[in-house]
């Protein structure tokens, strides 16, 4: 696809906030790796402390998701969590300012042979995964050895939807809105590889419930549909940090057999189990801040607190 033109209006003044922002980020990336895994450490542990309902949303998740752990270990993953997500702002600048490149002789690929079977068949590709603290630089990373197109949210702040769409294109094949299935299935007959995460809760519509980490969870059966495009070929992707190392990690299945089943349920059962057995590998880098059980079955009762509204005084 071509890049976003730019328009001049974006240059109002009503904008400047949203450029110096743009500056700051693009200053971020160029400080040693070191210094960033600190600052992103800090910043991930000082909104853990400041960002009251987002941490409340996290810890709902893991209680839900892991009763194993007690309510120590539980907050401790969630500490976590943050602290991964800090880190991830600046691997978002540097995916977006620096150059894959770079991270050639830092990751170990898994499973690259099963995506080169499916490329191999000539159809589409589909590949699920799943909202980690990285979710940016895992895509750039994968840039290395193929071109994926990418579904996404657009922005609402115009400049930074500017300057992200131009910058992801720079590893992107496609830059794909969310609510664009003409665009999306016009890639998938086109054979291109797209990337697609199914694992937030999109309401009822489009969805069934189906257990994830044991919880049922309002599940899209958009996969399953997207599917049958191209007889598209669906495999699943997941990458991570290893420990405090600039050392990253990306795995790639085989493709899934037999699916879609033409059962919505049990083919969006069949995604989640395949999702958590990958997010296990590494919870803490998992974005468990999402409200992924807000939509609950009827006669359930919410799990989440009402967000705090605020209010002119």
């Amino acid at each position: 696809m071509n890049p976003p033109i730019f328009s001049f209006s974006l240059l109002a003044p009503k904008y400047w906030p949203a450029w110096l922002a743009i500056g700051l980020l693009w200053l971020m990336a160029q400080l040693p790796w070191a210094i960033q895994r600190r600052l992103g450490a800090g910043l991930g542990l000082l909104a853990w402390r400041l960002v009251s309902q987002r941490r409340n949303d996290t810890l709902i998740n893991l209680a839900l998701c892991f009763p194993e752990l007690n309510e120590s270990a539980r907050e401790t993953m969630g500490r976590d969590t943050f602290r991964n997500a800090g880190i991830g702002v600046f691997e978002a600048t540097n995916a977006w300012f620096g150059h894959p490149e770079y991270y050639r002789d830092r990751i170990t690929f898994e499973g690259l042979e099963h995506l080169r079977a499916a490329e191999a068949r000539g159809k589409g590709i589909l590949l699920l995964g799943a909202h980690y603290s990285l979710l940016d630089l895992g895509a750039a990373m994968a840039s290395l050895h193929f071109k994926v197109d990418t579904v996404y949210r657009p922005q609402k702040n115009l400049v930074f939807e500017y300057v992200m769409t131009r910058q992801r294109q720079t590893y992107h094949l496609w830059t794909i809105p969310y609510r664009d299935m003409r665009l999306l299935i016009k890639a998938l007959k086109s054979s291109h590889i797209v990337w697609y995460t199914p694992d937030q809760d999109f309401g009822r519509k489009h969805s069934v419930f189906a257990p994830f980490f044991g919880i049922n969870a309002a599940t899209i059966t958009t996969p399953a549909r997207l599917a049958q495009v191209n007889d598209s070929a669906v495999l699943l992707i997941h990458f991570y940090r290893e420990g405090n190392n600039e050392r990253y990690r990306y795995l790639i299945t085989p493709a899934l057999d037999n699916y879609p089943s033409g059962d919505d349920v049990a083919d969006a059962s069949r995604i989640n189990a395949e999702l958590e057995k990958l997010i296990r590998r590494s919870p803490e880098q998992y974005m468990w801040s999402h409200r992924r059980f807000k939509t609950r079955p009827e006669g359930e009762a919410k799990l989440y607190e009402e967000k705090k509204k605020w209010k002119n005084r």
